[in-house]
């Protein structure tokens, strides 16, 4: 075997799982194609101690703890993985391969946004989803919500409590008059209409363009995406991919796996954004953590076993 553990996917859940592992004295190699979720934005925010530190320079800094414990990062791309005799082969688009006793997955998830012109390349920047993640950096400014299902009339709530100036576009959603009268409750104004692009003034969001020519002005969008977590590179574990629902809401799609990473795969975890979408970053660091801390005592029971005979 190359290693104990080969984790896919290098964010903040995989080199958590990871560093735990390579503490416990394991082998562990992180394959990862450096296609973190939260790369259109400028910083991480709610991470203790290291409040809105650049995606990328949190996670160089992460490989450096990981690699000074005996880790290795591998720069590449997982195309599939499948089982073998005492655990599983990996295979690289490069053509190489890696063989490990167990896997950690921890790809994350991909936003698929409304089609409306101009959203996907202000993502992350002042196209925003999170209220937590990147509410306080917006505060007080003219917010625009885009109206995807109910729910968003949940993230017109949140986002009231930033700023006095909040705007929900319908965009053919139907609202019920309770939900009507709760955004009235928070000075929510109710836009009706088609929302087909929004403006941008000198590199910065300055409107949403309805279809009758009308643009609203608004300096940030927020939108609930549509994350489908990372599995199609691993066709050959056979991996359960269920939906996230919120009641009769499709948000997304999850691996399933239970409270400690566990997937219904003997031998493979998963962590982070591919398990439970609406983690942020110090979510995604504990779930890892946690994988990598099951997997180490799966391993010991194994091997204590395989002695005892």
């Amino acid at each position: 075997m190359d290693a104990d553990v080969v984790v896919i996917g290098g964010g903040p859940a995989g080199l958590s799982g990871a560093k735990a592992l390579a503490r416990s004295l394991r082998s562990v190699v992180v394959v990862d194609d450096d296609r973190p979720r939260n790369a259109p934005a400028d910083g991480a925010h709610n991470v203790l101690g290291n409040e809105g530190i650049p995606p990328r320079e949190l996670l160089a800094a992460g490989r450096r703890e990981l690699e000074s414990y005996g880790g290795r990062v591998q720069p590449g791309r997982v195309v599939d993985a499948r089982p073998v005799d005492d655990g599983f082969e990996v295979q690289l688009a490069d053509g190489g391969t890696l063989t490990a006793r167990r896997l950690l997955l921890a790809g994350g998830g991909v936003d698929e946004l409304p089609d409306v012109a101009g959203l996907a390349e202000r993502w992350g920047r002042d196209v925003l989803h999170c209220p937590y993640c990147h509410g306080y950096e917006v505060r007080g400014r003219a917010i625009g919500v885009l109206a995807t299902s109910p729910m968003s009339v949940h993230q017109a709530l949140m986002f009231s409590q930033l700023s006095p100036d909040v705007v929900l576009f319908a965009h053919g959603v139907e609202l019920t008059a309770d939900d009507r009268g709760t955004l009235a409750a928070r000075g929510v104004r109710v836009v009706e209409g088609t929302v087909t692009g929004v403006e941008v003034t000198d590199d910065r969001l300055s409107g949403v363009r309805l279809a009758d020519g009308e643009v609203v002005p608004r300096e940030a969008v927020v939108v609930a995406s549509f994350v489908r977590a990372r599995t199609d590179h691993l066709a050959g574990l056979g991996l359960p991919v269920e939906e996230l629902r919120m009641g009769d809401l499709v948000l997304g799609t999850k691996v399933a796996a239970d409270g400690a990473g566990r997937t219904p795969v003997p031998g493979v975890w998963a962590a982070g954004n591919a398990v439970e979408p609406m983690a942020q970053v110090v979510g995604a660091m504990t779930a890892g953590l946690l994988a990598g801390a099951q997997i180490n005592m799966d391993l010991i029971t194994e091997d204590a076993a395989r002695v005892a005979g």
